[in-house]
């Protein structure tokens, strides 16, 4: 038996890797100060987290054009256009606290939501070289660059984010230079170009349409518990920096708390796809869904610093679980020349979810309780109705597979 050789899927792997690492670094930096920069300037404060809602918008309205996007002309395309979009979004949010106006804090905030689209695709580039049994781990490491993202990101903010008398300006300059020297990293990437796959799907048996790929049970779980983590890991982050401050700590304590989380979210991901590969994706994508009701139990307990910590940490590994194996799941679900529509569907699908998450935490947080405490409550009770369809579909899922077997 001949082995499968790897060497440009590992080769590809590294430079997305990278990406994640230097790219990716800009989440957790606007994600830590979207919520207080909109706090800041709007005119409501249960408005305070539009800035990060709009960002998740911008995502789940660029997946369905920017798949097909980049099948017709290439990954290397897309990912240069989500950095310069990124770059962008950076510069009219930075003018936009210079001038003091929310409407361009938001304006801002789309483009960046187009950058976000373009990273949620770096996982599915890291499959299109691999073979079968390198796949999940190929999503994982790819994943584990967020590790460094994490370490970069909240770090850097702390340097940046009081560096000039706007508060937060400087945020956002960092962000157009990490997008602008990122965006070099692509030059290197060695993946099929948009003529290729073309090609590919002209040879191919005609694909399935999108409410038939609904119906697949595995597509259709897939999608479910990809959602439902990332809309659940959204809800409680957004609000994590608005409750961390408002329960008396630090801008600073923030900061190290979503590092944490940003780190457990994708700390895992160096055994994740081993995991996997060894329990099966549903047990893997089960505990994951575990995790994530411990998270809301730890948040629930208490508001002390130590609090924060482990619920954002069990919060950020539930999400590593519960999103991978979503991720490995449709991978292995669907044709090659399926790969442009299920891929947009798919994260259409979650990033509205998360949209609604994102939308419903600074609610829930600023203007459903007399406290930050209440809101925070109120934050972390919303979880439970998302957790019970996630466990639902999974053992539905694992029930028709034995019966079919």
């Amino acid at each position: 038996m001949s082995m499968v050789d790897d060497t440009r899927a590992k080769r590809n792997v590294v430079i997305l890797v990278m990406a994640q690492a230097i790219l990716g670094s800009q989440m957790p930096m606007i994600f830590v100060i979207g919520g207080l920069a909109g706090g800041m300037l709007a005119s409501n404060i249960c408005f305070a987290t539009l800035p990060i809602s709009i960002i998740v918008f911008g995502s789940m309205t660029t997946a369905p054009w920017l798949s097909p996007l980049m099948q017709k002309r290439g990954r290397q395309f897309g990912f240069m256009l989500g950095a310069l979009a990124g770059a962008v979004g950076a510069a009219i949010g930075a003018y936009g606290l210079y001038v003091g106006s929310f409407f361009w804090l938001l304006v801002g905030s789309y483009f960046t939501g187009i950058y976000m689209s373009a990273q949620g695709f770096y996982r599915f580039a890291a499959t299109d070289t691999a073979s079968e049994d390198f796949r999940p781990k190929a999503i994982s490491y790819v994943m584990a660059g967020g590790l460094l993202s994490a370490i970069i990101g909240p770090q850097l903010n702390k340097v940046v984010q009081e560096a000039y008398v706007v508060p937060f300006l400087g945020t956002y300059l960092a962000v157009v230079a990490l997008n602008l020297v990122g965006m070099l990293l692509f030059l290197f990437l060695d993946l099929p170009k948009g003529g290729e796959v073309e090609e590919e799907k002209a040879q191919a048996v005609p694909g399935r349409s999108r409410m038939e790929l609904l119906r697949d049970p595995r597509i259709l779980v897939a999608i479910i518990c990809g959602m439902v983590a990332y809309s659940l890991m959204n809800l409680v982050m957004t609000s994590t920096p608005l409750a961390v401050v408002g329960c008396g700590f630090t801008t600073n304590n923030a900061n190290d708390v979503v590092s944490a989380h940003v780190l457990a979210m994708f700390a895992p991901s160096f055994f994740t796809g081993h995991l996997i590969a060894r329990y099966g994706v549903e047990k893997i994508m089960g505990a994951g869904i575990v995790i994530l009701a411990g998270a809301g139990l730890v948040a629930l307990s208490g508001v002390t610093l130590t609090n924060f910590f482990l619920a954002l940490v069990l919060l950020g590994l539930g999400w590593n679980f519960g999103f991978i194996g979503a991720t490995t799941l449709l991978s292995s679900a669907h044709s090659p020349n399926e790969r442009g529509s299920v891929q947009g569907m798919n994260d259409m699908i979650v990033f509205g979810m998360v949209t609604i998450a994102s939308l419903s935490s600074g609610g829930l947080m600023n203007c459903s309780g007399g406290d930050p405490v209440e809101g925070w409550n109120a934050v972390n009770y919303a979880m439970v109705p998302f957790l019970i369809l996630a466990g639902w579909s999974i053992v539905w899922l694992v029930m028709r597979q034995r019966r079919v077997a």
